[in-house]
């Protein structure tokens, strides 16, 4: 199973494979010191930051554990954010995670929250899990906002990777 969304659209977005060709256009993503202002643990360096994060996404393609799609806007044609279904585990449990994330150009025009409901709707329709999550720091309001419109609900606050988080979750 790859959870992928390739081919997928949304009013105002379609999905594909992140390729190593989006790489100079996702950088700014790691530029813009907001992206990671609650994440502890990336790498300072912007380049190594986007290197090591599209490595995790070409790993998780070649494993079968999901992985973030490339978000196209359809009016520009360009890369806007990136957006997926990832196995994780949390707590010992092996969950599907909706992430989202769009470039800071971008931000507070509502595409995170288009992406991430077609991402559930997208894996409830295909019956892969009778549950989802989205892990989000405990700092981050807008992606907890994302997760709450997307029918989300607080469900436990954890440690994922050394940061204190929120997980959300919605059954099928």
């Amino acid at each position: 199973m790859n959870y992928l969304l390739e081919g997928q659209e949304t009013e105002r977005l379609y999905f594909r494979k992140v390729l190593a060709s989006d790489f100079n256009d996702w950088l700014p993503f790691h530029q813009e010191p907001l992206s990671s202002q609650f994440w502890d643990g990336l790498p300072i360096d912007p380049e190594v930051a986007c290197r090591e994060q599209f490595n995790r996404t070409f790993e998780r393609y070649k494993q079968g554990l999901g992985g973030m799609n490339a978000l196209i806007s359809k009016n520009e044609g360009v890369l806007i954010g990136l957006c997926g279904l990832l196995v994780q585990e949390v707590d010992e449990v092996r969950e599907l995670e909706i992430g989202y994330s769009i470039l800071p150009k971008y931000w507070q025009q509502g595409f995170a929250f288009e992406a991430a409901q077609k991402c559930k709707q997208y894996a409830f329709s295909q019956r892969w899990p009778s549950h989802l999550i989205s892990i989000i720091h405990i700092d981050n309001i807008p992606s907890q906002r994302v997760a709450l419109k997307n029918g989300m609900l607080l469900e436990k606050t954890t440690t994922y990777k050394n940061n204190p988080v929120h997980i959300y979750g919605i059954n099928a």
